[in-house]
């Protein structure tokens, strides 16, 4: 499959000029997708990476190339003093925070009676509490005219198989968390909407397979969505255009389990 050139889009370039975003999770997939997404539209991009700083430098040395700015910080969202140190490093280097994207994410499968109790703390404690801290840490430094752009799961909504009650259960909480934080952030003039995707060719989860088939399946449009499609719709939130937009989920989806 070809991948889109996210450098490709100039009519809206400058739409996010002189914006900072920190996007967690950036260095694969969707997240490294809407890191350069945002990028190429002026933004000065932070990413946060867990394990490769080698994925998270190409995506870095991608934005230069292609004449943006960002920077890869180390920060596992299991951790909090991590996540803490990146949001204070993003603000102190590059001048503020007014776009946070919380994608960093895990998937855990499995029956609710077999289900390990440390394997339902660590879900918890990337897809929730990660996503609360850098939340949190970030508003210090927001403005009016922030964007907190949380990237759920379609999941939180329909569950077409067994085995996903928990991760449905993290996702369902980002999805509530949302929609408390738009009435808590209104009167700051900052916004907070959830994006739920369905499935998206990753390596985590790719469009070949079995399991992808069988996806496909209960999908509206039988296809795998792109990760820069993903990306499309991170950048309208954070643009002046999505003013008025809050407390939302937006399912992106392909029409799953319609």
């Amino acid at each position: 499959m070809t991948t889109p050139n996210p450098f490709a889009n100039t009519h809206t370039s400058t739409r996010l000029h002189g914006k900072v975003a920190l996007v967690t999770g950036g260095s694969r997939g969707i997240g490294a997708a809407i890191a350069k997404r945002l990028a190429s539209e002026g933004a000065t991009v932070a990413l946060t990476y867990a394990s490769s700083a080698e994925a998270a430098q190409q995506v870095v040395n991608e934005i230069r190339q292609h004449g943006g700015k960002a920077v890869a910080i180390h920060a596992d969202s299991a951790n909090v003093e991590q996540i803490r140190t990146a949001v204070a490093t993003t603000a102190a280097e590059l001048g503020g925070v007014d776009i946070l994207v919380n994608n960093a994410g895990t998937l855990g499968l499995g029956s609710v009676e077999d289900f390990a109790e440390a394997e339902f703390d660590r879900i918890l404690a990337i897809n929730v509490k990660g996503v609360f801290i850098a939340t949190q840490e970030a508003l210090k430094h927001m403005k009016s005219g922030g964007r907190i752009i949380n990237i759920g799961s379609i999941n939180a909504d329909i569950v077409p198989f067994p085995g996903m009650a928990i991760y449905a259960l993290s996702k369902g909480a980002i999805a509530t968390f949302t929609r408390g934080l738009a009435r808590d952030l209104g009167p700051r003039g900052i916004t907070a909407n959830n994006i739920q995707p369905g499935p998206v060719d990753t390596d985590m989860n790719p469009a070949s397979g079995d399991f992808a088939d069988t996806l496909r399946g209960i999908m509206a449009l039988p296809r795998y969505g792109k990760a820069e499609e993903i990306a499309s719709l991170t950048a309208f939130l954070a643009s002046e255009e999505a003013a008025y937009v809050t407390g939302a989920s937006w399912n992106i989806d392909g029409g799953f389990g319609l």
